[in-house]
Parts: structure tokens; sequence; C-alpha cells
């Protein structure tokens, strides 16, 4: 018999990886920014999700932890729940999703009031330019 045995287990396990594989782009959530263009390498320490600060065109700033995403936030709140982030899991990393249309200062006091906050490091996120 020249028939490959698979049990009926592993299909339902492809099929499985699969599905998760199409719809696992489509659970990233957050603020749609301009990302600006820039060479750079990736960033270490991926092993826990990050904390993600975005920073949209209007200068509204917006934090990936909790239920309300998508509400705007005062730098003040943003410290305070990033301290405390960082108080219970000081290794985790702190990105800014800055708007290329954001003046640059506004960007600098985020990211001084992040490691005011108790981040060791504040990495910004870009697109690389190809």
């Amino acid at each position: 018999m020249a028939e490959i045995n698979v049990v009926p287990y592993i299909d339902v396990m492809l099929v499985l990886l699969i599905i998760f594989m199409v719809t696992a782009p489509m659970l990233m959530q957050g603020v749609k920014v301009e990302l600006p263009d820039a060479a750079a390498e990736p960033v270490e320490n991926q092993d826990s999700e990050p904390v993600i600060v975005s920073v949209n065109s209007a200068g509204q700033l917006f934090l990936n932890l909790g239920a309300d995403e998508e509400r705007p936030l005062s730098l003040a709140t943003i410290q305070q729940r990033v301290g405390a982030v960082m108080r219970r899991s000081p290794d985790k990393p702190v990105l800014v999703w800055g708007d290329e249309a954001v003046p640059y200062g506004e960007v600098v006091t985020l990211m001084a009031a992040l490691q005011e906050a108790g981040a060791p490091a504040v990495g910004l996120v870009t697109e690389d330019p190809r």
C-alpha cells in the first residue's frame, strides 16, 4: 500500500495551524500612525509583549494596555500606568510608535516621561524604507 498513514488529529492540527497563521496578523490592534522610514536593527528581548505608546499626527497619546486602547490619554496617565507595569515586570520592553508628522520635541518629552516611569530603555518603531 503506497498511501501515507496520517491520523485524523494531525489533519485537524494542520487546519488549526493554517487558521491561526491567517488570523494572527488581524489581531494586531492599535492607533493608525504613519511611521517614519529608517533602516534599523530589530529590538532585542522579543520574549514578552512590549508596552506600546502611540502618538498620532495630532499629538494625542495612546497606550496598548487595558480595554480602552482607542481613547487618548494624558502624559501623566501614561507615565503612571507604564510605571505600574515596570514595577511588576522591569524587563518588559517599551516602544514608541510616533507618527512622522509629530514634532521631535513631543516624542523626546514622551521618551523622557517613560524613562522617569521606570523604563530602562525606550525603543522607537520605524518602517523599513524598502
